[in-house]
């Protein structure tokens, strides 16, 4: 059994208590806030797991294996180096930090006290997100055009980061996960819809490896929900909405032929639309938060690096993140990666 400690109780906090108390591998023993309602509402659910507001406690608790960080992104680097430091392992939720280069210091830290440090990016955990590379990667889509992403709501609104570094993690995750790469230059636009301090909507160009541009639109001002990528090849076309209860994947079979048409004096290409059915595959239905918090009890059983969501990957992810947030300061001015 893995014994977990859960700093973080808010919203996001008591899913992960949740989960690894319901898994036959690990137990929480201890969560800590500095809201003692927050940690009543644990006492009341889970009346075994020990409650407390001083965070350092879990620290230095010997019983405690590792720990589950779910606090405001500007604490993530601190606490996770601080955890590392009493030799616990550690699960951070996303971004891992702010700044690109602490993902890499706390990288060689993880490494020297031969822990595992992994990082909340839980849609490389959903099945429809994997399902999509297999397709990617079989060659079915053929050669990859483009693809765009919309994760938009009206809320829920936060004020310690803004709805870029909320939001977007998430699809650039994604897309660095699809594409097996990080992308190599940005452009972007935000808007303080709202007239606070913080970017409330964004548009972002990734420009990936071999030509393939990515679109990235996040919004908190948004009349729709939607959770859904786009991925546009030269042989099919791929829909994923996460929200789509009868199935989040739809593989169009669609492309664009070239087609050569001579003339007396030249010859030039006619483009011709070909579209056939649309197969809706079935996609296995389970909890991606759970086969995330399998995946980090597995990864500290084999003594093993979490590839899926380790520091390096995280690192990707905050170092665009910072581009695209220098490109919107630069009203859409291409930054480089």
């Amino acid at each position: 059994m893995v014994s977990i400690g859960v700093i973080g109780c808010g919203h996001w906090g008591p899913n992960h208590i949740r989960i690894f108390s319901q898994s036959n591998s690990s137990k929480v023993l201890m969560c800590a806030d500095l809201d003692e309602g927050r940690l009543a509402a644990v006492r009341s659910l889970y009346p075994a797991i020990e409650t407390t507001k001083d965070l350092s406690a879990i620290f230095k608790n010997p019983a405690i294996d590792a720990v589950v960080i779910a606090v405001p992104t500007n604490l993530h680097f601190d606490l996770s180096k601080a955890a590392l430091d009493a030799g616990k392992h550690v699960l951070c939720e996303k971004p891992l930090s702010l700044d690109p280069q602490e993902c890499l210091v706390l990288e060689e830290l993880a490494r020297r006290q031969k822990k595992v440090l992994m990082v909340g990016h839980v849609f490389v955990f959903n099945q429809g997100v994997v399902q999509m590379r297999k397709y990617m990667q079989s060659g079915e889509l053929g050669s990859i055009h483009y693809a765009h992403s919309e994760r938009t709501n009206l809320g829920p609104f936060r004020y310690d980061v803004n709805a870029l570094w909320d939001l977007a993690p998430h699809d650039i995750a994604i897309f660095n996960y699809l594409f097996d790469s990080s992308p190599v230059g940005v452009s972007a636009r935000g808007h303080k819809c709202l007239g606070g301090n913080l970017e409330d909507l964004a548009f972002a160009t990734l420009d990936y490896p071999d030509n393939v541009m990515v679109n990235v639109h996040v919004s908190w001002v948004d009349p729709k929900k939607a959770r859904q990528i786009t991925v546009v090849g030269d042989k099919k076309m791929l829909v994923w909405d996460d929200l789509d209860t009868n199935g989040p994947i739809k593989l169009y079979d669609k492309h664009v032929e070239k087609t050569n048409v001579y003339y007396e004096t030249y010859g030039e290409f006619q483009l011709l639309s070909r579209e056939g059915s649309i197969t809706i595959p079935n996609v296995a239905s389970s909890e991606p938060l759970k086969a995330q918090a399998q995946y980090f009890i597995d990864c500290i059983h084999n003594h093993a690096d979490p590839v899926l969501a380790n520091a390096r990957r995280a690192h990707d992810v905050v170092r665009t993140l910072c581009a695209i947030s220098e490109s919107i300061s630069r009203k859409g001015e291409l930054v480089k990666v």
